[in-house]
């Protein structure tokens, strides 16, 4: 059994009760399939008044005899509904069989369908909350090396395919399998001679079908491969869709568009040359044998009259009662084999392995109380290092400012401090507990983050500003945007804090969105706060506002402030000056520009500047 086909089991498993159900409806789909065909064989002897003369109700002899106790039991009806209301009675009665027994074949079809569309849209619900969950629950530094668009395509289109395609396998160990059996029995039953012509066909048949198919399961993968291209390109072209305009470079986004547009193009037309094949070919395969039947059996019927003609049409119809589950396996296991290709995608997302979690009994942080401690800590990025035996102690209550170049650490510190990566050595303690042995989500509960990408959800001011804080009132609400310096703008927005900003807040500007993240951390009121590079983005006019707000924030709290704009952290009870990764100076702005080193050299340049 194929491994991806052994994943998706404990999925299924909880609606094994659609399962059981679609397998027994199933099971009565192929058998009625079958007794229809087979009852076609009464009618004819009817219409040819070939049948049987039974004038007694023929007594039940076990299993084995089945077949010809319900020959018998039937013909016993036929030639008593003859005598007693003449042949037209009969023939209403034989036909009133066919009818009734195709008309369950296919109430069982319709109810093994509703089962099985039960279990694929349960299992796809499943598939895609496990899978959102485990995006979510990823590591920032899963997504540094992985295109957003093609985790997209995972989550959508493979997770779509895998439902679409996968559930045939039900279809093919179960509906058509049983459906040939059931017609080769009946078959044999009639005459074994011809049915070895079928016997020889099913092998040879599946056996070309399977050659033709057998690339198709690498080829899908590539197909879904330049999905998720095709899907990162729209979404980054959309994303920076100023930039693509601003340096006139539509012409080389189309021009990469295209060319993967253009790939899938070939790709999807090699697999749906092969997809189109497996209906006809088998059909071909099915009509050859057929013909072989239909002269062979000829034979038998005109030659050596060792069948007679009604049994011999009834035959002729149980073989072509094969062809067409056979067409339906050939399709199905095509389409298996994309749903396999799709299947390895998606657990290759589900099965990466977190390695920022929780440790088995890691403690919960119930109130911060002394102070933030950073030991020797050493970092790296790819194997670029960015921290080297880093040290720094952040007391209660106090702002410590993180300045310097570029590529110094800063925004480092952050990231390793809200856990968004795991120092490589040394230790970052709150309160003097590792960090790695406390909750990530009660660590994360003592600190705001404030970014220099003020990043925006498409809703309203009160849905963005509430994700601080889920359960906030409107009251709550305008008070912490009366700290951010942001109440003044969003009284004036056409429905207030009910205004929808747009996609990443895009109806508003830069310092207006500023001002809502930091109503955002307000309002969740932590007792640490985190503001990595707050107002470098922003304009003059909007960093005063900003800095106001952030100066509100920060009172009484103990912050952690990376910032570009010396201007803004002269008030900072320490500053620490970074430069690749290590500490140069250390001091409040005084000290610091009385030394007259790095600190006052940067400050003299911004000066001038």
């Amino acid at each position: 059994m194929d491994n991806n086909l052994k994943k998706i089991i404990p999925f299924a498993k909880k609606y094994k009760f659609h399962v059981v159900w679609n397998v027994i409806y199933n099971v009565l789909y192929a058998l009625f399939g079958t007794l229809g065909m087979v009852l076609v064989f009464p009618v004819l002897e009817v219409l040819f008044k070939n049948e049987e003369k039974i004038t007694k109700l023929p007594n039940y002899e076990g299993i084995l005899e089945i077949g010809s106790y319900a020959k018998q039991y039937l013909f016993y009806y036929v030639n008593l509904f003859s005598e007693n209301y003449g042949a037209n009675y009969a023939l209403l009665l034989t036909v009133s069989l066919v009818v009734s027994t195709f008309l369950l074949k296919n109430l069982f079809n319709y109810l093994a369908l509703q089962h099985l569309t039960k279990l694929k849209t349960g299992v796809l619900r499943d598939l895609r909350d496990k899978m959102y969950s485990k995006i979510i629950s990823l590591p920032v530094s899963y997504y540094s090396e992985k295109r957003k668009g093609d985790v997209m395509a995972r989550m959508l289109g493979d997770v779509n395919e895998v439902q679409n395609s996968f559930f045939m396998v039900l279809e093919l160990i179960i509906k058509e399998p049983l459906t040939i059996i059931f017609s080769l029995i009946a078959m044999i039953n009639i005459s074994w001679k011809l049915t070895m012509f079928v016997f020889i066909f099913i092998p040879i048949s599946g056996f070309i079908i399977s050659k033709i198919g057998k690339s198709l399961k690498g080829k899908s993968i590539k197909v879904q491969q330049e999905n998720g291209y095709l899907i990162s390109i729209v979404e980054e072209s959309l994303t920076g869709l100023k930039v693509v305009k601003g340096y006139n470079a539509e012409n080389f986004f189309i021009g990469n568009f295209n060319a993967s547009i253009n790939r899938l193009y070939r790709l999807t037309n090699n697999i749906g040359k092969k997809n189109n094949l497996a209906s006809p070919l088998s059909e071909f395969l099915g009509i050859v044998v057929i013909s072989v039947l239909l002269f062979y059996g000829g034979n038998l019927v005109l030659v050596e009259k060792s069948l007679t003609g009604s049994l011999f049409i009834a035959y002729i119809g149980l073989a072509y009662n094969i062809l067409t589950p056979a067409k339906s396996i050939s399709k199905a296991s095509y389409q298996v084999k994309n749903g396999l290709a799709a299947a390895e995608r998606v657990f290759e997302v589900l099965e990466v392995e977190n390695p920022i979690v929780d440790k088995e009994g890691a403690s919960e942080i119930q109130k911060f109380e002394d102070g933030i401690s950073i030991q020797n800590v050493t970092f790296a990025y790819n194997d670029e290092p960015v921290l080297k035996d880093f040290s720094l102690y952040v007391p209660k209550g106090k702002t410590v400012a993180l300045v310097g170049q570029s590529g110094s650490g800063k925004s480092t510190i952050a990231n390793l401090l809200m856990r968004f990566y795991d120092v490589e050595k040394g230790e970052i303690e709150i309160d003097g507990t590792n960090v790695k042995n406390v909750t990530m989500k009660s660590l994360r509960n003592q600190m705001g983050l404030v970014t220099q990408d003020s990043i925006m959800f498409n809703g309203t001011v009160a849905e963005n500003i509430k994700i601080g804080k889920l359960d906030a009132t409107e009251e709550e609400i305008i008070a912490a945007l009366k700290v951010a310096n942001a109440f003044e703008f969003v009284k004036d927005l056409p429905e207030g804090i009910h205004t929808n900003i747009g996609d990443a807040g895009n109806k508003l500007s830069g310092g207006q969105k500023q001002r809502l993240s930091i109503a955002r951390a307000v309002l969740k009121n932590p007792p640490i706060m985190i503001l990595d590079e707050a107002t470098s983005a922003l304009d003059t006019e909007s960093e005063k506002l900003v800095q106001v707000a952030l100066e509100n924030m920060m009172q009484n709290r103990t912050s952690v402030v990376i910032a570009h704009r010396l201007s803004t952290i002269q008030r900072a009870d320490t500053i620490v000056v970074m430069q690749k990764g290590q500490i140069v100076e250390q001091g409040n702005h005084d000290e610091l520009m009385t030394k007259n080193g790095t600190y006052a050299k940067l400050v003299s340049l911004q000066s001038f500047e």
